[in-house]
């Protein structure tokens, strides 16, 4: 006898019915949903290249679920960020934005000039300020900021509202201050007295053999603290050796930089009449100044 065979034949797996539709409605269905997936593709590659100097539609009028300030800025997240640290008044940003006027015209623009820009919070408009506060790392947000909070009264700066589309990059925060050391107070026993009232104390011997002269100019490293210990300035907290003539600083540097030779750091306690005594803006009274010299400049 012959095997019968079976009535029934064995299903194709549902991808290849995809593949190789058999019936004209199957086609048909295939078909559409093809061209829906194209109008959707289509669809996101036009958002993602949407010009980003346009200027919004929303530009006069913040929309109604804009949040408002109590100072009058408004402003809407654009795009949401990562994390929860905000900027704080001494940090600095790195940002790209762009800002318009109320009729429409950019006026500046990070992103026109394909690079980003570092900022200082403390140092921008009202608006500008109290708004990266708000934000987050890579959070996109639109700013509508009343001229108040801008340049009003500023000549040759743009008036009235101003918008910004501003993304945060990054927050840098400042150095920590560099601690004052334990006898800013007064000078120690073992300091170096001169005449004039000027103490010091040589931290690190140098390797040169000379000193500069009063016609010379130096390359210093120097942090500066109040007897207090309050640091006021510093050039190693800013990353960057300073050079200047002898001649230009003040008499208690001039003094103390002609006792040291190349590659020698020592510490200077000079008395307010050969620091900044009646010069406005400047702190007063003895001042405490670690001081390298780096090199002689010829």
């Amino acid at each position: 006898m012959h095997a019968q065979r079976p009535h029934h034949r064995p299903l194709r797996p549902r991808a290849a019915l995809l593949a190789a539709p058999s019936s004209t409605a199957s086609r048909l269905a295939l078909a559409t949903l093809l061209v829906a997936l194209a109008l959707i593709v289509a669809t996101a590659a036009r958002a993602d290249q949407a010009d980003p100097l346009a200027a919004p539609a929303d530009l006069r009028t913040p929309p109604a679920d804009a949040e408002t300030r109590p100072s009058g800025l408004v402003t809407q997240v654009l795009r949401e960020g990562r994390g929860d640290v905000r900027p704080n008044p001494e940090d600095r940003v790195e940002v790209h934005y762009t800002g318009w006027q109320e009729d429409g015209s950019i006026f500046d623009s990070s992103v026109q000039r394909g690079k980003s820009v570092g900022l200082p919070v403390d140092a921008l408009i009202a608006g500008w300020a109290e708004g990266l506060q708000l934000m987050v790392v890579g959070e996109k947000r639109r700013m509508w900021i009343p001229g108040a909070l801008a340049y009003a009264g500023v000549e040759g700066r743009p008036q009235g509202m101003l918008v910004f589309d501003v993304e945060l990059l990054a927050i840098q925060q400042p150095p920590k201050a560099i601690p004052a050391p334990p006898d800013v107070a007064a000078p120690p026993a073992d300091a170096e007295v001169t005449r004039s009232g000027l103490a010091s104390r040589v931290l690190e011997a140098g390797t040169g053999k000379k000193s500069p002269r009063k016609r010379d100019s130096v390359r210093v490293h120097y942090t500066g603290w109040t007897p207090d210990g309050v640091m006021f300035d510093s050039s190693v907290m800013r990353g960057e050796p300073t050079e200047f003539p002898l001649r230009g600083v003040i008499d208690g540097w001039q003094e103390g930089l002609r006792l040291m030779v190349e590659g020698e750091k020592r510490r200077l306690w000079i008395p307010g009449d050969l620091a900044y005594d009646g010069q406005e803006g400047r702190p007063q009274g003895m001042l405490v100044f670690d001081v390298e010299l780096i090199k002689i400049l010829d």
